[in-house]
């Protein structure tokens, strides 16, 4: 059964860039039914043709579509590096008339740009909807995928070459009409519940796979076609089918194009039996994409006459190979919807050619099928050494014995698993073994950057492309920010004019849905001059360009205009204010006259304090952007210190009869308008009076009993923090909130606000002893049948303390009262800490902290607040 197999070797099943662009496919019931009738069908066709690749003899559906002289037919499979050797052989022997390709009719006017030096695949043809941007589909192709070999060799050798698939118009508009599992092909990834609920279709590699007794499809495609290229010298462990190649290469060199075509025959007749037995595969709308490819076929035939090569999935030759009427094909386009659209060229990768990026191309290792390709010996040898670089680069120890060694782990795993040379699956066996030392971490590293590959392919300026994609390139050749697939992340300065300038880019084109940066945290400085990003080009992003289109032609006038719209549009309060942020950081002047008046007037009518509360901490981050971006924030300095004032008055009521959803969502809300008003009271003009008042509403939740527990300790930690609120104010506070009286879960809901969160309460509690024993003293006073009820607050309180304050705070705990007297607060002994100041351990810090502060010891520094537990 394998020596039969081998007559599709260098051609390929029709698994294609559009097939798999809705997703990778599935088999059904295809893989049983090829034991009864069917498999013996397609037995005997693979049969018959492995015979026609002996003898240069075509069947009844062979290479070529009549007895004497018809079209050649190339079926392959798309972005296969073996089928791309065989359509580069056949197009050498056959010497054409004229090639037709797959792809959308539309595209012919792009092809030329094929030849241009600037083009680099991988590349996409991009068709979109002219109204509508958002609708889209991508026809990617690689340096491997045989319609690229076939347009390079049309194009290099003088001889015109089409498109002739269904065009994008029917494509796209057929795509919105009725998605599903007959979805045209071409289009883009279908959203998740159209693939669940899409009805299983045809997978021919893998029948055939099965048909020959294997029960992987891609190790079948791997031994049958990729192993096995023209001219590649039979290795030790070759199959005899590997000298039909070299025959079939020779042959083509001396001008015998039997030889070359015979494989495509022997294909042929295998899809002819497969479409006998499975019909369409579970794709119906084929037969109108067929039905165009013959109408195109037809008009080829009359202009250049019979010389025609046709390059298209392998699937398709049966039906294009039928004698049909011209009226029969029209009849099948006939009433097609139709939307109007627009083409170009656009840089693809290789992860989006695998199908494990979301975007299914029907291929698992692009980067591995784009060694086989450039590999002109040696394939195996050439990449080991590839590994070898890559791991070395990443601080691995390899060495040039540790490439020998995989080279022949892997010859020797493909001897005893008897294929013709090592594949993949060898070579990954390999370099686990021994490059990776059994280890699948650093092998991950080869799959990613090797196995499925970071390539970006790059277009030519002259390619067609919309006004603001024109713009964008230009800016970003300006600014040296060239795009890349791989991830990478960018710091910038933003004191520096070119800095800032890319920071304004990203920011508008984030405002656009062009997410083409992410901002992170930065590792250095937290200041408003630094901005951290992590950038990665995705081709998709040229789609949203494409849409961000509408609203003008450079990025900064589509910026403003979106930026307007959305002032417009806004329904809430704080999405305004998160806008006028926004326009801030992107450089957007003439936007941001029209945002701040609808800050102002969704502020006036705003009298929800929740609303003003979430408002008011993006306005005071905007306005520490005015100094180092030289924006003008006077406008919303004046809105911001309105919305203060107005919490200030309305916070205490808001924070009154909350329940526990509630009061945590106020405790939040004081939060951060606290941080607001800070950095307001840090502005240029602060406004007059603002701490006064913002401290008086602190006060009034800290001692309000119907404030909810958690805002109160909160207020209370605040106004201690900021020196408000003296020690003993707070120990009297925690005393009332920790009394009999108290709810047990009030208690604890206090305590929550007052230590929890990132506010520093462990290290609050190891230096105050006055706050520890009253903690304590509460703690083992809860009576056993509430003390479940307060335990969960408790331990997230606690929780969220660094390991190091809970351990020191376990032996105050744990050690319990000094031997000596121990520390008396109001008569109370405090355990664990001793009876003073430890001079001797203090006067030892000294000499450090003037070191630390520049000063001369002995110096007077002010009154000393540091000092050791004894």
């Amino acid at each position: 059964m394998r020596s039969a197999a081998v007559a599709g070797a260098e051609s390929s099943g029709p698994a294609g860039p559009r097939a798999e662009a809705t997703g990778p496919a599935t088999t059904g019931t295809a893989g049983t039914a090829t034991a009864g009738t069917t498999g013996t069908a397609m037995t005997d066709a693979v049969t018959t043709g492995a015979l026609a690749a002996g003898t240069g003899a075509a069947g009844p559906v062979g290479a070529r579509g009549d007895a004497a002289g018809g079209p050649v037919f190339l079926g392959v499979r798309h972005h296969g590096p073996g089928s791309a050797r065989a359509v580069l052989a056949a197009l050498s022997a056959a010497r054409p008339a004229a090639v037709l390709i797959e792809g959308p009719s539309e595209g012919d006017a792009l092809l030329p740009l094929a030849a241009d030096p600037g083009m680099r695949p991988p590349v996409a043809l991009l068709a979109h909807a002219v109204d509508d941007p958002g609708r889209a589909a991508f026809w990617p192709l690689a340096a491997f995928s045989p319609e690229w070999v076939a347009l390079r060799w049309a194009l290099g050798h003088g001889v015109p070459v089409r498109f002739i698939d269904l065009p994008a118009a029917h494509t796209l508009a057929l795509t919105a009409a009725a998605p599903g599992p007959g979805r045209p092909t071409g289009a883009a990834a279908p959203r998740k519940e159209e693939t669940e609920e899409a009805t299983p279709v045809l997978d021919p590699i893998r029948v055939l796979a099965e048909t020959a007794g294997y029960d992987d499809p891609e190790r079948w495609w791997e031994d049958v076609v990729e192993h096995r290229s023209p001219g590649r010298a039979a290795g030790p462990h070759s199959w005899d089918a590997e000298r039909s190649w070299a025959a079939g290469a020779a042959g083509a060199a001396a001008g015998e194009p039997g030889d070359a075509l015979a494989p495509f025959a022997a294909l042929a007749e295998a899809m002819a039996a497969l479409r006998e037995a499975y019909g369409d595969g579970g794709r119906p709308r084929d037969a109108v994409r067929e039905a165009c490819m013959r109408m195109r076929l037809r008009s080829a035939r009359k202009e250049f006459g019979d010389s025609v090569a046709v390059v298209c999935g392998a699937w398709h030759v049966p039906a294009l190979a039928t004698r049909t009427t011209l009226a029969a094909d029209r009849a099948l386009l006939k009433g097609l919807p139709k939307v109007r659209t627009e083409l170009t060229w656009v840089p693809w990768t290789h992860r989006r050619l695998s199908r494990h990026s979301g975007y299914g191309a029907g291929i698992d290792a692009p980067g591995w099928y784009g060694h086989l390709f450039a590999a002109a010996d040696r394939p195996i040898e050439r990449w080991m050494t590839k590994v070898a670089g890559l791991l070395r680069d990443e601080d691995r120890s390899v060495s040039t014995a540790h490439v020998i060694e995989a080279v022949r782990l892997a010859e020797t795993l493909a001897a005893l698993r008897g294929r013709p040379l090592a594949g993949l699956g060898e070579a990954t066996d390999a370099v686990r073994a021994v490059m990776c030392e059994g280890s699948d971490v650093p092998l991950a590293l080869v799959q990613d950057r090797l196995i499925v590959g970071e390539a970006l392919g790059e277009v030519p300026d002259t390619a067609p492309a919309v006004p603001l994609q024109r713009d964008l390139a230009r800016t970003q050749r300006t600014l040296r920010l060239r795009p890349e697939a791989p991830e990478r992340e960018l710091d910038l300065d933003l004191r520096k004019d070119t800095d800032a300038t890319r920071s304004r880019l990203l920011h508008r084109l984030r405002l656009l849905g062009v997410e083409w940066g992410e901002p992170v945290a930065g590792r250095g400085s937290t200041g408003t001059f630094r901005e951290s990003w992590r950038l990665r080009w995705d081709p998709e992003l040229h789609v949203r360009v494409a849409e961000a289109g509408v609203w003008g032609t450079t990025v900064l006038t589509a910026a403003t205009a979106k930026a307007e719209a959305r002032a417009a549009e806004a329904t809430s309060l704080s999405e305004v204010t998160a806008l006028a942020e926004h326009c801030l950081l992107a450089g957007l002047p003439e936007a941001l006259p029209v945002v701040m008046q609808a800050l102002a007037d969704r502020a006036a009518l705003d009298a929800d304090v929740g609303h003003l509360a979430d408002a008011l901490p993006a306005l005071a981050r905007s306005l520490r952007y005015g100094d180092v971006r030289a924006t003008d924030t006077a406008a919303l300095a004046e809105v911001a210190a309105g919305i203060a004032d107005r919490i200030c008055v309305g916070l205490p009521a808001a924070c009154t009869g909350l329940d526990g959803k509630g009061a945590e969502e106020a405790r939040r809300q004081v939060e951060a308008v606290h941080g607001a008003i800070g950095l307001l009271l840090a502005g240029a003009a602060p406004s007059a009076g603002l701490r006064a008042r913002w401290d008086a509403v602190l006060s009034k939740l800290a001692h309000r009993e119907g404030v909810a527990g958690v805002v109160r300790g909160r207020a209370a930690r605040l106004l201690l923090d900021e020196g408000r609120l003296a020690e003993d104010g707070a120990a009297r506070l925690m005393g009332l909130a920790l009394s009999p009286g108290a709810p047990p879960t009030e208690a604890a809901a206090w305590i929550e606000g007052f230590f929890g969160g990132a506010s520093g309460g462990g290290t609050l509690l190891i230096h105050d002893e006055r706050l520890l024993q009253l903690l304590d003293a509460w703690l083992t006073g809860v009576p056993a049948d509430t003390f479940t009820d307060v335990l969960p607050l408790l331990r997230r309180t606690f929780s969220a303390y660094e390991p190091a304050a809970r351990r020191t705070l376990g032996e105050l705990a744990r050690r319990g009262p000094a031997a000596e007297g121990g520390r008396r607060v109001g008569g109370v002994r405090v355990p664990g800490f001793g009876p003073g100041l430890d001079q001797g351990r203090a006067e030892a810090v000294e000499p450090v902290l003037c070191l630390l502060l520049g000063r001369r010891p002995g110096a007077p520094v002010g009154r000393a607040t540091t000092g050791a537990t004894g």
